[in-house]
Protein backbone atom coordinates (compact mmCIF):
# COMPACT_ATOMS: atom_id res chain seq x y z
CA UNK A 1 0.00 0.00 0.00
CA UNK A 2 1.80 3.13 -0.88
CA UNK A 3 1.88 5.92 1.93
CA UNK A 4 1.10 9.52 1.17
CA UNK A 5 3.25 12.33 2.45
CA UNK A 6 1.49 14.34 4.97
CA UNK A 7 3.35 16.47 6.97
CA UNK A 8 5.98 19.19 5.16
CA UNK A 9 9.55 17.74 5.63
CA UNK A 10 11.17 20.72 6.07
CA UNK A 11 9.32 22.95 9.14
CA UNK A 12 6.33 20.20 9.78
CA UNK A 13 3.60 21.15 8.81
CA UNK A 14 0.45 19.65 7.64
CA UNK A 15 0.32 19.54 3.81
CA UNK A 16 -2.66 20.39 1.83
CA UNK A 17 -3.11 20.04 -2.22
CA UNK A 18 -3.29 22.75 -4.33
CA UNK A 19 -3.05 23.59 -8.00
CA UNK A 20 0.77 24.59 -8.61
CA UNK A 21 2.41 24.59 -12.08
CA UNK A 22 -0.85 23.51 -13.71
CA UNK A 23 -0.94 19.96 -11.63
CA UNK A 24 -2.73 18.83 -8.23
CA UNK A 25 0.70 19.06 -5.66
CA UNK A 26 1.20 18.75 -2.06
CA UNK A 27 1.80 22.32 -0.76
CA UNK A 28 3.13 23.41 1.65
CA UNK A 29 1.77 26.60 3.23
CA UNK A 30 3.94 27.67 5.67
CA UNK A 31 7.26 27.61 3.18
CA UNK A 32 4.67 28.66 0.66
CA UNK A 33 6.05 26.24 -1.61
CA UNK A 34 5.06 22.74 -3.28
CA UNK A 35 6.72 19.25 -2.23
CA UNK A 36 7.77 17.61 -5.48
CA UNK A 37 7.05 14.19 -5.62
CA UNK A 38 9.13 12.66 -7.68
CA UNK A 39 10.75 8.75 -9.11
CA UNK A 40 13.02 6.96 -7.35
CA UNK A 41 16.18 6.21 -9.01
CA UNK A 42 17.39 2.53 -8.69
CA UNK A 43 20.08 0.64 -10.77
CA UNK A 44 20.31 -3.01 -11.75
CA UNK A 45 22.94 -5.14 -13.63
CA UNK A 46 22.23 -7.67 -16.34
CA UNK A 47 26.24 -9.38 -15.32
CA UNK A 48 27.05 -12.10 -17.79
CA UNK A 49 28.98 -15.08 -17.51
CA UNK A 50 31.84 -16.77 -20.09
CA UNK A 51 28.73 -19.69 -20.79
CA UNK A 52 26.48 -16.61 -21.60
CA UNK A 53 24.29 -17.27 -19.15
CA UNK A 54 23.04 -13.80 -16.62
CA UNK A 55 22.91 -13.67 -13.29
CA UNK A 56 20.34 -13.58 -11.13
CA UNK A 57 19.76 -13.36 -7.20
CA UNK A 58 17.05 -14.72 -4.90
CA UNK A 59 14.86 -11.73 -3.42
CA UNK A 60 15.10 -12.09 0.67
CA UNK A 61 12.44 -8.92 1.22
CA UNK A 62 9.49 -7.58 -0.27
CA UNK A 63 8.65 -6.66 -2.91
CA UNK A 64 8.92 -9.97 -4.36
CA UNK A 65 10.40 -11.80 -1.75
CA UNK A 66 11.17 -15.05 -3.31
CA UNK A 67 11.28 -14.21 -6.81
CA UNK A 68 14.47 -14.19 -9.20
CA UNK A 69 15.29 -10.65 -10.19
CA UNK A 70 18.56 -8.96 -11.22
CA UNK A 71 21.01 -7.66 -8.87
CA UNK A 72 20.53 -3.67 -8.33
CA UNK A 73 18.86 -1.80 -5.78
CA UNK A 74 18.15 2.21 -5.09
CA UNK A 75 20.76 4.85 -5.44
CA UNK A 76 21.83 6.54 -2.19
CA UNK A 77 22.48 10.69 -1.92
CA UNK A 78 25.81 11.63 -3.14
CA UNK A 79 25.94 8.52 -5.52
CA UNK A 80 25.81 8.35 -9.20
CA UNK A 81 23.90 5.82 -11.10
CA UNK A 82 27.53 3.57 -11.93
CA UNK A 83 28.55 3.74 -8.28
CA UNK A 84 25.36 2.42 -6.73
CA UNK A 85 25.38 -0.57 -9.90
CA UNK A 86 28.58 -1.31 -8.29
CA UNK A 87 27.75 -1.08 -4.90
CA UNK A 88 24.75 -3.07 -5.42
CA UNK A 89 26.27 -5.78 -7.36
CA UNK A 90 29.50 -6.10 -4.46
CA UNK A 91 26.37 -6.31 -1.87
CA UNK A 92 24.00 -8.83 -2.99
CA UNK A 93 26.36 -10.88 -5.12
CA UNK A 94 29.75 -10.83 -3.10
CA UNK A 95 31.02 -9.76 -6.91
CA UNK A 96 33.39 -6.67 -8.03
CA UNK A 97 32.67 -5.77 -11.89
CA UNK A 98 33.32 -3.37 -14.29
CA UNK A 99 30.47 -1.65 -16.37
CA UNK A 100 30.64 -2.29 -19.76
CA UNK A 101 27.46 -0.31 -21.12
CA UNK A 102 24.54 1.66 -20.40
CA UNK A 103 21.18 -0.82 -21.54
CA UNK A 104 18.86 1.62 -20.60
CA UNK A 105 16.61 3.64 -18.86
CA UNK A 106 13.11 2.99 -17.57
CA UNK A 107 10.17 3.72 -14.91
CA UNK A 108 8.19 1.36 -13.46
CA UNK A 109 4.79 1.39 -11.06
CA UNK A 110 5.96 0.73 -7.69
CA UNK A 111 3.12 0.13 -4.76
CA UNK A 112 5.59 1.18 -2.12
CA UNK A 113 7.27 4.09 -4.14
CA UNK A 114 4.61 4.99 -6.86
CA UNK A 115 7.14 5.66 -9.46
CA UNK A 116 11.29 3.71 -9.51
CA UNK A 117 13.35 4.72 -12.43
CA UNK A 118 15.16 1.81 -13.32
CA UNK A 119 18.88 2.33 -14.79
CA UNK A 120 20.38 -1.01 -16.43
CA UNK A 121 23.77 -2.07 -17.21
CA UNK A 122 25.77 -4.47 -19.26
CA UNK A 123 29.04 -6.41 -16.70
CA UNK A 124 31.00 -8.93 -18.49
CA UNK A 125 34.09 -8.35 -16.60
CA UNK A 126 33.88 -9.21 -12.96
CA UNK A 127 36.08 -11.08 -10.05
CA UNK A 128 35.21 -12.17 -7.21
CA UNK A 129 33.60 -15.13 -5.64
CA UNK A 130 29.97 -15.24 -6.02
CA UNK A 131 28.01 -15.63 -2.78
CA UNK A 132 24.45 -14.21 -1.98
CA UNK A 133 24.28 -11.21 0.64
CA UNK A 134 22.45 -8.43 1.65
CA UNK A 135 18.73 -8.65 0.71
CA UNK A 136 19.21 -11.86 -1.27
CA UNK A 137 18.60 -15.69 -0.62
CA UNK A 138 20.46 -16.85 -3.59
CA UNK A 139 22.09 -16.01 -6.54
CA UNK A 140 22.90 -18.45 -9.55
CA UNK A 141 23.78 -18.26 -13.39
CA UNK A 142 20.81 -19.09 -15.82
CA UNK A 143 20.50 -19.43 -19.64
CA UNK A 144 18.28 -17.11 -20.99
CA UNK A 145 15.86 -20.30 -22.27
CA UNK A 146 16.02 -21.33 -18.52
CA UNK A 147 15.23 -18.12 -17.25
CA UNK A 148 12.72 -18.38 -13.65
CA UNK A 149 9.93 -15.60 -13.97
CA UNK A 150 11.34 -12.12 -13.72
CA UNK A 151 8.75 -10.18 -11.32
CA UNK A 152 9.86 -6.71 -12.42
CA UNK A 153 9.07 -5.46 -16.20
CA UNK A 154 12.44 -3.50 -15.94
CA UNK A 155 14.71 -6.68 -15.52
CA UNK A 156 13.06 -8.59 -17.74
CA UNK A 157 13.08 -5.61 -20.43
CA UNK A 158 16.80 -5.47 -19.73
CA UNK A 159 17.73 -9.22 -20.24
CA UNK A 160 15.76 -9.14 -23.76
CA UNK A 161 17.60 -6.23 -24.59
CA UNK A 162 21.27 -7.82 -23.65
CA UNK A 163 20.52 -11.21 -25.69
CA UNK A 164 18.38 -9.24 -28.30
CA UNK A 165 21.20 -6.67 -28.82
CA UNK A 166 24.78 -7.59 -27.61
CA UNK A 167 24.41 -11.43 -27.76
CA UNK A 168 23.24 -14.71 -29.77
CA UNK A 169 20.89 -16.93 -27.80
CA UNK A 170 22.56 -20.01 -28.19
Amino acid sequence: MMRKKTFCPYCGTRLTEKIYEGSLRLFCENCDEPIYENPIPATCLVVVDNKNRVLLVKRSVEPKKGFWCLPGGFMELGESPEKAALRELKEETGLSGRIEILLGVSSNPSALYHTVLMVGYLIRQYNGTLIAGDDADDAAYFHYTELPEIPFESHARFIRMYYASYESVD
